[in-house]
């Protein structure tokens, strides 16, 4: 009967032990998750600005291709937070 209570105890805080360590995965995926959509929409925005200032100056087609270079950087930026949030959901 001693035994039993004992190792129901050890399997009680075990599963409480490990309450804390899921949520803390959860929010660090969370984070990773907003800092590659933030860098992505940096990304987006700096692309933007270099197109603008090339088509200031008359360059329209060096200001396409630097808004396309933003935004494919921004993809970029996104996939990696996309992949560092699966991989901190996983750990």
């Amino acid at each position: 009967m001693r035994t039993l209570t004992i190792v129901a105890m050890a399997l009680l805080f075990m599963g409480l032990g490990m309450q804390p360590v899921a949520q803390a995965d959860e929010l660090k995926a969370a984070v990773e998750d907003m800092k590659g959509k933030t860098n992505a929409n940096i990304e987006k925005a700096k692309g933007e600005v270099k197109a603008l200032t090339e088509e200031a100056k008359g360059n329209k087609v060096k200001g396409a291709l630097e808004r396309a270079k933003g935004k494919t950087k921004a993809a970029g930026a996104r996939i990696k937070g996309e992949a560092k949030e699966l991989k901190a959901k996983t750990e």
